[in-house]
């Protein structure tokens, strides 16, 4: 193997991340009218409709974060009193995306998980439901927190365009690292076909 390079152990994935930050509000006027409804999923969040659309937003992207976490772990995560869990309805109350805020370090918001079901994104729904999580991130969420920094992170198994959207939104690199763990695939969490654009090894 050539000098400077890690091996990653098989069935696990490696990838980059990119974290952004934004420190002060974008000069926006909020979010623009949408046929789309964004509505808040009270503590305690229901974890099989969590993990469901979670799953179908994120399968694509190989996303894993909560699929590892077992019934109380995630409980403990979604019902805190820092994390708000924003949904994307359609107007037929069919759930078609997620925002998830964490107001865990004070004065700061995180989105913690941001997307929209295949078929729903390229329509202008992103830059929508961005909107309101900025607008729900720098207003310090139900609780009216002071707020200093909004931060996200991606990385390159996200959609493509996911780094680019963030940059343009007003979100500014400030860190990148590698990222190695257990590919979803290998274990269980996702059909072996899934995402073939990534081999799995």
């Amino acid at each position: 193997m050539s000098a400077g390079l890690i091996p990653v152990p098989a069935g696990h994935v490696a990838t980059v991340v990119t974290s952004l930050e934004m420190l002060a509000p974008p000069p926006v006027a909020g979010p623009s009218k949408s046929a789309l409804r964004l509505e808040r999923w009270p503590a305690p969040v229901d974890r099989e409709r969590y993990r469901a659309l979670f799953r179908q937003i994120g399968q694509e992207w190989l996303w894993r974060g909560r699929l590892v976490m077992d019934d109380a772990e995630l409980g403990r995560v979604l019902d805190a009193d820092t994390t708000e869990v924003h949904v994307v309805t359609r107007r037929d109350g069919v759930a078609v995306g997620l925002l998830e805020l964490d107001f865990a370090v004070p004065d700061e918001f995180e989105i913690a998980y941001f997307g929209l079901v295949p078929g729903i994104t390229g329509n202008g729904h992103g830059a929508w439901l961005m909107a309101h999580a900025l607008q729900l991130g720098w207003t310090g969420g139900a609780a009216r927190r002071a707020i200093t920094r909004g931060w996200v992170h991606t990385c390159d198994l996200d959609h493509p365009s996911a780094l680019g959207f963030y940059q343009r939104e007003g979100f500014r690199p400030f860190a990148r690292a590698v990222e190695i763990y257990e590919d979803p695939r290998a274990a269980g969490l996702y059909p072996p076909d899934t995402a073939p654009r990534v081999p799995l090894l």
